[in-house]
């Protein structure tokens, strides 16, 4: 819950952050006079390879899945430092999807928790065989932490690779490409345990959170996929508000 909560905070901060740049300051002194530019891409390289890095290691679902959030904030501060509204929109866009995404899968670890009595990997070993549905639904949010396509953060990830590529940085692009492969790394290990492991002798053999923890998430699982394959509102909305803040609209 604490970890939920701090990436939860931390979401609401970079939001706050994205309006305090282009509505109190303006697009040109941040950008054309002040050199933040160069100092945001630093920092989101760093905490998209570095955080990520750090997750590969955690022994805790949690643990990991909180440093996974700062990672994919380094996404949303990447797309800022473009400078563009091709860069915002991504911003903005995985901003929506993975609160989408990591609201999800904190959930489905919540009820994962509720069944094996916590969330280390240990304990979490067989829960495919447990808790099939939830095991399939946190597979489908580290899906889409890795980007695959289908997943509301495919999308994300594909604004921000076009967004570089529009910048002419096609090392970015190749950065972002290689940041999701840590992904696939860590993602892996949740995967390894729940499915090639046995159950601890002390679960059942089979058996899910309660529905009142399961419908939730697992509507917020749908969504990780219906806002992967249908767009229009999401990537739309953060079109336009990237373009009203960028000043392209008036």
């Amino acid at each position: 819950m604490t970890a939920f909560l701090a990436a939860t905070a931390t979401k609401v901060s970079v939001y706050v952050l994205i309006r305090f740049y282009y509505s109190v300051f303006g697009e040109s002194l941040i950008f054309g006079t002040l050199p933040l530019s160069q100092i945001i891409l630093a920092l989101s390289l760093a905490a998209m390879f570095v955080a990520s890095a750090v997750a590969i290691f955690q022994h805790d679902l949690k643990r990991l899945f909180a440093y996974s959030s700062v990672a994919q904030i380094g996404y949303i501060t990447l797309g800022l430092s473009f400078d563009s509204v091709t860069g915002l929109t991504a911003s903005i866009v995985h901003l929506f999807n993975h609160a989408v995404t990591k609201g999800a899968l904190f959930l489905l670890v919540g009820g994962a928790v509720a069944v094996a009595g916590g969330s280390t990997l240990a304990r979490l070993a067989g829960l495919g065989r447990v808790m099939p549905v939830t095991s399939f639904a946190i597979v489908v949010g580290g899906l889409s932490l890795i980007g695959v396509p289908g997943t509301a953060g495919f999308i994300s990830k594909w604004t921000l690779i076009l967004a570089a590529l529009e910048k002419g940085q096609w090392w970015l692009a190749l950065a972002i490409v290689a940041s999701s492969l840590l992904a696939v790394v860590y993602v892996w290990r949740f995967v390894e345990v729940a499915y090639f492991r046995a159950p601890r002798s002390d679960l059942p053999a089979r058996r899910e959170a309660p529905l009142g923890m399961l419908i939730p998430a697992l509507i917020l699982t749908a969504a990780i996929v219906w806002f992967g394959l249908e767009t229009s509102v999401s990537m739309g909305s953060a079109a336009a508000a990237a373009a009203m803040l960028a000043g392209m609209v008036r």
